[in-house]
């Protein structure tokens, strides 16, 4: 066991003293300035008996102090390195007043230790420890993070990498892990409160007459948005209004900075660990090389630019020259940045590149033909109906105020926002498995489920039912090879994270498709999916905003047989 809990310059009690006296406990991979990764370094936990800590903590970003939930102090949580083909056993020891949780996102564990209270066990309670026991059966990038309430708000997340049994596949010189997140001093509960109560209320960049020659809405789009009382600039729910973007646990004024030598091969291991934005990555001057997702590699892809929904993670390979660079992690709205630094030697700072212009929604995010593809006004007549009940075979309740009539398949394009940048963005179909997919049967059975909300209401769920009405489970039977086409009826990018498997994104590679574990659907889209259903027992499927989660947009999906039961 190598766990110990340590004080992090998080868990500051009070000013610059504590932090200065804290500094010398940080992990080392978050440091202001990081070597890269070391398995032995402080921070860093490892072996076969490790325990971990939950309680409340104070963090200090941009000057101010806030209420957080840590891990041994520390936020981020401390990064656990283990080897594929070991055994762990994980003790958590609950500090706090309220039951929490650990949740292993795109681990293959056993589903009684998945971490998901109500679902897959009963959750931690408040001054009470629960002991996580697995096999660890693959390698690459992961992280871990709360399943309970919203304290994944409040810091209760952490990087996971594990070690190859074999020969690591992605060749580099160093690694550095990038967490990046979003941190608000709003108690999470009050910021609910808030969507509820309006949902557009973060949206302080809505079109107006003086500013509506700031986006490329075309006039006919612009009165059809009006007409359908929608707005076309409500992309982020929580903005830079209310949040601090951070990369390491540090905000865009600490810089955080990772070194390297000149012509190394840096591997970033990228994980996106932010409670509800989606980010666009880029390092200007360097092209990444993106070699993995979700922990699995894949034929490498050379990109200047990738959107990272929430719970993806991408490992990229860079080779920067003897300068120094800035690591770009804007979100997707362009409210605000988070910022970081990749240099030789420290102190070094890059040009920071100012906001781009905020994106705008258009109509193929409603799910209907874009009319500025045909024409503009002069296009074809179309159905604007957006809430056509026939299309659908599910009860159609207030809480549905959208239902897309024409989605499309977007895979092939980069995000919202990203069409006209300029320069190479990842897409999902760029991406093809290293090695052939194991199972290469055909679907058996194919399934439609439908993203669905009122947006104007801060109402989510799946197929118009929220998880708290007790909806009945998606059921599939053991190995069962299904397709999953996810429908999103509404005009937000939804990151759909399905618990103890992956999938694969029908892409158009054969048996190559890559093997994913979240997955962004784009507004007014649908993705599909091949899955097999090997892993019995009852997991989560959500998406991965934790509000839209909170507000009910999670389902549970039920395997059977379980082992030793009859089929």
């Amino acid at each position: 066991m190598s766990s110990s809990p340590v004080l992090g310059r998080r868990a500051f009690i009070g000013g610059g003293a504590a932090v200065a006296a804290s500094a010398g406990l940080l992990p080392a991979w978050a440091k202001p300035v990081s070597h890269g990764l070391a398995s032995n370094a402080p921070g860093t936990v490892s072996g076969s008996d490790i325990r971990l800590t939950v309680a409340d903590s104070r963090f200090k970003v941009g000057g101010k102090i806030g209420h957080a939930v840590t891990l041994n102090g520390l936020l981020p949580a401390p990064l656990v390195r283990l080897k594929e083909g070991q055994n762990v056993r994980i003790t958590v020891d609950n500090h706090l007043s309220e039951d929490t949780s650990i949740h292993w996102h795109g681990l293959l564990v056993p589903f009684e230790m998945d971490g998901v209270p109500g679902v897959s066990f009963p959750g931690i309670k408040a001054h009470s420890t629960f002991t996580y026991e697995f096999p660890v059966k693959q390698s690459g990038t992961y992280w871990y993070h709360s399943h309970s309430g919203l304290q994944e708000q409040l810091g209760h997340y952490g990087p996971m990498i594990i070690d190859s049994a074999g020969p690591d596949p992605i060749d580099f010189d160093r690694e550095h892990v990038v967490v990046l997140s979003d941190w608000t001093f709003l108690h999470p509960h009050r910021l609910f409160t808030r969507l509820k109560q309006e949902g557009g209320f973060f949206n302080r960049d809505k079109r107006t007459v003086a500013n509506k020659g700031a986006d490329p809405l075309s006039a006919e789009d612009a009165r059809m948005f009006a007409a359908m009382r929608m707005d076309p600039t409500d992309i982020s729910d929580v903005t830079g209004a209310a949040y601090t973007y951070l990369v390491n646990g540090h905000g865009p004024s600490e810089n955080w900075t990772g070194l390297f030598r000149a012509g190394e091969r840096v591997r970033l291991r990228v994980i996106n660990a932010a409670a509800q934005t989606i980010f666009n990555l880029r390092i200007p001057g360097l092209k990444l090389l993106v070699v993995a997702t979700d922990g699995i590699p894949v034929r490498p892809v050379e990109v200047d630019e990738l959107q990272i929904g929430n719970a993806e993670t991408y490992d990229l390979i860079v080779v920067p020259e003897d300068r120094a660079y800035t690591l770009v992690a804007e979100s997707i709205d362009r409210s605000g940045v988070g910022i970081a630094t990749l240099a030789p030697r420290a102190g070094m700072r890059a040009e920071v590149p100012a906001l781009r212009k905020r994106p705008t929604l258009a109509m193929k995010d409603m799910g209907m033909m874009d009319h500025s593809a045909h024409g503009g006004a002069s296009a074809a007549p179309m159905d604007h109906d957006m809430r056509d009940k026939s299309k659908v075979d599910f009860k159609v309740g207030p809480g549905v105020d959208m239902i897309a009539p024409m989605p499309i398949d977007r895979t092939g394009e980069p995000g919202l926002g990203l069409d006209d940048v300029g320069h190479k963005v990842m897409t999902y179909k760029d991406l093809a498995s290293l090695t052939r997919n194991s199972d290469r049967r055909p679907p058996t059975r194919c399934i439609d489920i439908h993203l669905t909300g009122n947006m104007e209401r801060f109402m989510w769920s799946m197929d118009g039912e929220k998880l708290s009405e007790n909806p009945e489970p998606y059921r599939f039977a053991r190995n069962e090879r299904v397709r999953l086409k996810m429908i999103n009826d509404t005009m937000m990018t939804h990151p759909m994270h399905l618990h103890g498997h992956f999938f694969e994104i029908v892409n158009g590679h054969g048996d190559h498709q890559p093997l994913k574990h979240t997955v962004r659907v784009l507004p007014g889209s649908y993705v599909e999916i091949d899955f097999t259903a090997d892993a019995p027992g009852d997991w989560a499927f959500h998406c991965h905003m934790l509000y839209h989660m909170h507000a009910g947009m999670m389902r549970v999906v039920t395997v059977r047989p379980l082992d030793g039961a009859k089929a």
